[in-house]
């Protein structure tokens, strides 16, 4: 019994001194040393257990390391986030402050307009977050010397890989989430109460010294004072294949009295011009006192009364997309804006893994001095290119009809290509 008793102690201090070398690293020595020796002389069960020992000891400190890095990319990323989250916030309030706070819309209205925006303030700000936050916090790494020093201690690149792919997959698939659920929620609301708030205030839609484009129309508006219009001129389509052109000098903007129509413009001194486009010669000319035109809602809305592309998931723009191919009954153009939107849906949210491979070995191979500024300005500048690079990819799709998987997918698989050859070169040396 008493042996027992001695037996318990002894362990009890052992596994107290080794819980307190293991802090110190002074047990991976011991097992190492055992490994060694059980080796030596043949003893597999003890090399056995050695070994994995050791394993396991190196197992946990790649997991300390690894969560360490990932602890710090993300806190980067919640910076650089809240910093593009401002930005583009302000950005879309200057633009409603152009079109909507000066023309007197109800604050309650305004404060909504600028929710249903969040989602996409959201989804266009992760993936550029990801690029400058994880350049700044690996250049960081690189500018301490921390690189060095687990590179020093055996330590391998993938040990700062890891969580730099993680993270840009997690950040991804939130932005994903944002990109497809909430953004053609939010889209959905917005234009419904922007619908509401033209048909309640129909001079929000006229700007001074200004031309609106409309779905079957252009106006072309001089100086606006509250619901009055002075030297306006409309051209649009008639009947018949004719070109009509109207000119008035004072014009009162008045709510819609009827339904489908947005607004009704009460003309003063009207002149009417109608164009044959068959013969040039032919042509009326009308005069009037007084004239109305009635303004529809599609005609400024929506031409075709339908969901938009925008207004959509991915999985309704896929059945959307499938069905239109098997009918045959769209154009190429319109085709093509869905499959462009369709594209969008994931090229964007999913940058954040291409910026995560590129951030990696870019901030390794230039951030050794000054690691945190120059991941900054990196970061800006191919942020700037890249949003540069999609809305070209976006016009040349829409106008020109280029394939919208390469406009949209583009940017992100030569950003890709850039990451993977800097690895390349990174593991080189």
């Amino acid at each position: 019994m008493v042996f027992f008793d001695s037996h318990k102690k002894i362990s009890f201090y052992f596994s107290k001194i080794f819980s307190v070398l293991k802090k110190f690293g002074p047990v991976r020595v011991f097992y190492l040393l055992g490994f060694v020796l059980s080796g030596r002389f043949h003893n597999l069960k003890l090399r056995k257990f050695f070994g994995l020992r050791l394993a396991r000891l190196k197992d946990i400190k790649s997991n300390v390391l690894v969560k360490y890095i990932a602890k710090e990319l993300f806190l980067y990323f919640l910076v650089c986030f809240a910093f593009f989250f401002v930005v583009f916030f302000v950005n879309q309030i200057l633009l409603l402050a152009e079109t909507i706070l000066k023309k007197r819309v109800p604050v309650l209205s305004v404060i909504k307009l600028i929710g249903y925006c969040l989602p996409a303030i959201i989804a266009q700000s992760a993936p550029f977050a990801t690029l400058v936050g994880f350049l700044m916090c690996l250049g960081r790494l690189v500018s301490d010397n921390e690189v060095i020093i687990l590179r020093a201690s055996g330590q391998r690149y993938s040990v700062i890989l890891k969580p730099v792919i993680i993270m840009g997959m997690l950040i991804s698939v939130f932005s994903f989430v944002m990109n497809d659920y909430f953004l053609p929620l939010g889209t959905l609301n917005y234009n419904r109460m922007f619908k509401q708030i033209i048909v309640s205030n129909p001079a929000v839609e006229l700007e001074s010294q200004s031309v609106k484009r409309m779905n079957d129309a252009t106006l072309v508006i001089g100086d606006v004072s509250k619901y009055n219009v002075s030297d306006l001129v409309l051209f649009d389509a008639a009947d018949g294949g004719k070109q009509r052109l109207i000119v008035s000098k004072n014009t009162d903007v008045k709510k819609a009295v009827s339904p489908g129509v947005l607004m009704q413009l009460n003309m003063d001194d009207a002149f009417v011009l109608m164009l044959d486009k068959k013969n040039r010669k032919n042509f009326d000319i009308l005069t009037s006192d007084g004239m109305t035109l009635n303004v529809f809602e599609d005609s400024i809305i929506s031409s075709s009364g339908g969901t938009s592309p925008r207004e959509m998931t991915s999985w309704d723009l896929y059945k959307k997309i499938k069905n239109m191919k098997k009918l045959n009954n769209s154009t190429k153009k319109q085709l093509n804006s869905y499959n462009l939107e369709y594209n969008k849906k994931f090229s964007i949210p999913f940058g954040s893994i291409f910026f995560a491979l590129l951030a990696f070995p870019l901030a390794l191979v230039f951030g050794r001095k000054d690691g945190q500024t120059l991941g900054l300005i990196f970061g800006i500048i191919i942020s700037v290119l890249y949003w540069a690079a999609t809305i070209l990819g976006q016009m040349f799709g829409l106008r020109s009809g280029w394939n919208g998987f390469w406009m949209m997918w583009g940017p992100n698989f030569f950003i890709g290509l850039i990451g993977i050859l800097l690895y390349l070169r990174l593991r080189k040396k």
